[in-house]
């Protein structure tokens, strides 16, 4: 791909075919890549888009191989900054081989070892030490065979750069999705490591000029910072330009015909574009830089007006001020270009809040943790990530909970402010679960671990916080397109109106075209669904309530159905066992007692309750934790061939022999036809809402356990005002009928079904759905996980499993079902707002445009119409935050 600069003349026969980047008329010779200054002509040419460009290192020369080979080309015609230098990359992205040969002629020629260090697949070696799992499990997250790394990149110029990025990254084998934010240069990257070494994505990235390294917090932070201090700065000059121009303007807004003498009116212009000049050439660039790149990619933005409407109205305004005759607009251009900036400095602001968000979560994961032996009661501190379900550590008062835990004393209280925005300490017992990222406020406690680091509340909540920042709408991208279409029209329209002017006026036809540009609002068309989703996904997160995507709060304004699961969603997810009855066996079909298995001290006979609590060891479920609390401190049998049946039960051998606990059916299915069929016999009125659960050996079932579970304080409330709303409550349980029944009896839900398994519940969402009903699933355990990916809009708490957390689009920190009742309202309010907003949008502009095309608008009331339409925008948007209310509405 790279050549040397005698193959480059020996090829084209002229050295003036080589095809150069020389900016601003300099007459340096800059690299095409990077635009730095080039030492030597010919030292170092890559061919891109049909011709050989200069570059000034064999680093940029490599990075531009590797683009083109990777045919995203594209990039070079759609970016609009210059890249990063490929020599200041870091030294462990070598050189790649496509462009060792150049690199040893560059070394010939006397290049320094600088100038020849460059990016490439040999990196993966220097790289190699982010493939120890031990490195990775700091920002490494196992998603079943698939692995999600969160990254920060170092390099991102413009948009272009994002595309580059994502499609440079899709094409390598084992990747499976790549998202980068531009906003805040992070990137998730999900890659199969029996495919892929993340050592050789990230030499893949380091190919094409970026650096991608694990997620750092602080890292980000310096350059939020950065960025902050560029705006304001460009916003500051562009204000204090906008007053003094203004100042200037002052006496002619006033003054009659003659009033001001030719000398001082042409002073006041000659300090008025010598104030606007810095703000045109410094606080305007980035509406160039944006209108620039949205026409050499051929999709024209809401930036290109706004250009145009600026470049037009100064370059007529200093011909107006260089001759002495005209009119000039000094002061529309510096305050049109304040208003603009100050909206982007405000839509900034609001994003960097977001970002330190997302730090503030981070940062609430203690980085170690005091792992306790639970054979000698020795503790050691050691990474919170090597924390596995079923590790005993200690927390002591103050002190953050490094990964979800169940409590093993006897009470304290913990600060769950960050994750449910309760003020007070909440008190916990025995055998309750406590999420990571809480602060234990009580006494020193020992807790042990259900969840890894990976997988805890507070990561899933960050992942799922990162990802609703990265995704566009739909609806936004919808009306993204139709702007784009709707600034084609008024680049249309303002030239026949600058036409017509010229035959009716040609001293009116300038200043009447500027104001159809200036006066037209795109803006507020592109900031009317973003502003009022961004808004409302605002106040939903103030009311600790997280969405995966802003398309979920207008999905949720459509919703006709809800869908309850029983356990943890309607009920308070805490049964207590309340009876254990052994079932008569014959005696030749009783297990046998051995050395593995335990013995009741009271009876002598098997404890069958340290079986189902050897069983139950780290599963997540409610039932799971009510019976290890009820085995207290019991010494429990080893097991082995663990396995959970998601919706049935979960089943282990213990000594060999296998042992199941869990549904009826689930217990009997594998048992001998010699040994008795699980009990079915009717359950009393009084215990119609208890949920059975069954132990079984290889013969067949030897234990029945009853749990009860209290409904939720506010279930009937919130059941009572959905169904006021409109939305039709269903209740869907893998729970036993009888007991389903009776629970919906109490709630007042007409339509429910027991003895669900996840493809029944599957089958029951599809079938509503196939009836062109909209369908909102709330669930919270792993056989929920496929029903809530099915549905419209998929709810879980947020102590639910790790699974169904994940595919839940929206999660209830707060664990307050009332929160529902709060989601559909705010849904049903940004809806409102979005239609509002592009009424409003449409409304003005289709008496604006006229307007202005006939005259009667003259360019600075163009530029403060413009901008308080999409200030009014923005202000009805703000009216969804939230209001100081609890409770169901």
């Amino acid at each position: 791909m790279a050549v040397n600069a005698q193959a480059a003349v020996a090829k084209t026969g002229d050295a003036a075919a080589v095809s150069t980047e020389n900016p601003i008329g300099t007459g340096v010779l800059s690299c095409f890549h990077c635009s730095e200054p080039v030492p030597a002509r010919g030292r170092w040419l890559s061919r891109v888009a049909g011709a050989e460009r200069e570059m000034c290192c064999a680093g940029c020369q490599a990075v531009a191989d590797a683009i083109v080979a990777a045919g995203l080309e594209d990039y070079y015609r759609t970016r609009t900054a210059p890249a990063a230098r490929g020599a200041d990359l870091p030294a462990g992205l070598a050189l790649a081989p496509s462009s060792a040969a150049s690199a040893a002629g560059a070394a010939a020629a006397g290049a320094s070892p600088a100038d020849s260090a460059g990016p490439g697949p040999a990196g993966a070696e220097a790289l190699a030490i982010y493939d120890e799992p031990e490195i990775q499990a700091r920002f490494v997250r196992q998603d079943g065979p698939v692995c999600e790394a969160s990254l920060l990149v170092d390099g991102i110029r413009c948009g272009a750069c994002v595309w580059l990025i994502e499609q440079h990254l899709r094409a390598q084998p084992g990747v499976e999705q790549v998202t980068v934010n531009m906003a805040t240069e992070r990137a998730t990257l999900r890659f199969d490591p029996q495919a892929a070494r993340l050592s050789t994505l990230l030499a893949a990235a380091g190919g094409i000029g970026y650096r991608l390294r694990p997620f750092d917090a602080a890292r980000r932070e310096q350059a939020l910072r950065k960025t902050s201090r560029d705006l304001f700065r460009r916003l500051f000059i562009a204000g204090l330009g906008m007053m003094q121009v203004m100042m200037y303007a002052y006496p002619q807004y006033i003054a009659q015909p003659g009033d001001i003498e030719p000398q001082w009116d042409t002073l006041l212009r000659w300090a008025s574009l010598l104030l606007t000049l810095p703000v045109i050439l410094y606080s305007a660039q980035p509406f160039f830089a944006g209108a620039w790149r949205d026409l050499r990619a051929r999709s024209p933005g809401m930036d290109v007006p706004v250009a145009i409407a600026l470049a037009a109205a100064f370059a007529a305004s200093v011909h107006a001020t260089f001759t002495g005759r005209g009119e000039v607009w000094f002061d529309s251009v510096t305050m049109f270009v304040f208003l603009l900036l100050g909206a982007r400095y405000l839509e900034w602001m609001a994003r960097r809040q977001a970002a330190r968000t997302l730090d503030a979560l981070s940062a609430a994961v203690p980085e170690t943790a005091e792992l306790v032996d639970p054979a000698t009661g020795a503790s050691t501190r050691v990474p919170a990530n090597r924390l596995a379900p079923g590790d005993l550590f200690r927390v002591a008062p103050g002190e953050r909970i490094a990964v979800d835990a169940e409590l093993l004393d006897d009470a304290t209280t913990i600060d769950r402010s960050l994750l449910t925005g309760e003020s007070h300490p909440v008190p916990v017992g025995r055998g309750q679960a406590v999420p990571g990222g809480a602060i234990n406020s009580g006494h020193p406690v020992t807790l042990r671990a259900v969840r890894a680091a990976a997988d805890s509340t507070i990561s899933t909540i960050e992942r799922l916080a990162e990802r609703a920042a990265a995704q566009r709408p739909r609806l936004v991208t919808l009306t993204d397109r139709v702007a784009r279409g709707f600034v084609v029209a008024l680049l249309l329209l303002a030239l026949a109106v600058w036409l017509i002017w010229m035959q009716l006026d040609p001293s009116r036809a300038a200043p009447i075209a500027i104001a159809v540009l200036v006066v037209s609002c795109p803006c507020a068309l592109s900031l009317a669904t973003p502003a009022a989703l961004a808004a409302g996904s605002s106040a939903a997160l103030r009311q600790h309530i997280l969405l995966a995507s802003g398309d979920l709060l207008l999905d949720a304004a459509e919703i006709t159905d809800v869908v309850f699961d029983k356990t943890g969603t309607l009920t308070a997810g805490r049964p207590e066992l309340v009876e254990l009855t052994p079932l008569p066996r014959a005696v030749d079909a009783a297990p046998a007692k051995t050395a593995a298995i335990p013995a009741n001290p009271g009876t002598g006979e098997i404890d069958w309750l340290a079986v189902a609590a050897a069983l139950e060891a780290g599963q997540p479920h409610p039932v799971a934790a009510a019976i290890r609390r009820a085995a207290g401190q019991r010494a429990l049998p080893m097991t082995s061939d663990a396995r959970t049946i998601p919706g049935s039960g979960v089943q282990a051998r213990i000594d060999g022999q296998l042992w199941r606990l869990g549904s009826a059916g689930f217990v009997a299915s594998d048992a001998s036809s010699a040994a008795p069929s699980a009990p079915t016999g009717p359950i009393d009125a009084s215990d119609a809402r208890d949920t059975i659960v069954w132990l079984a050996d290889e013969s067949g079932p030897v234990a029945r356990l009853r749990f009860r579970d209290r409904l939720r304080d506010d279930a009937c409330e919130v059941v009572a005002a959905l169904a006021a709303r409109g939305l039709r409550p269903h209740l869907l349980s893998g729970d036993a009928p009888a007991t389903v029944a009776a629970a919906a009896r109490a709630l007042g839900i007409a339509d429910h079904r027991g003895g669900a398994d996840p493809a029944a519940k599957l089958a029951y969402v599809r079938e509503l759905q196939a009836a062109g009903r909209r369908v909102m699933m709330v669930g919270d355990g792993i056989n929920d996980a496929p029903v809530l990916a099915a549905a419209d809009v998929s709810v879980a708490f947020g102590d639910a499993s790790s699974l169904a957390r994940t595919a839940a689009g929206v999660v209830l920190l707060g664990d307050r079902l009332s929160d529902l009742c709060r989601l559909h309202d705010n849904a049903c309010s940004t809806r409102r707002v979005v239609r509002q907003n592009l009424g409003w949008a449409m409304v003005y502009n289709t008496l604006a445009i006229p307007a202005a095309a006939l005259g009667w608008v003259p360019p600075v009331v163009a530029a403060i119409g413009m901008s308080t339409s999409s200030l009014l925008v923005a202000l009805n948007s703000l009216r969804l935050l939230p209001r100081s209310k609890t409770g169901v509405q």
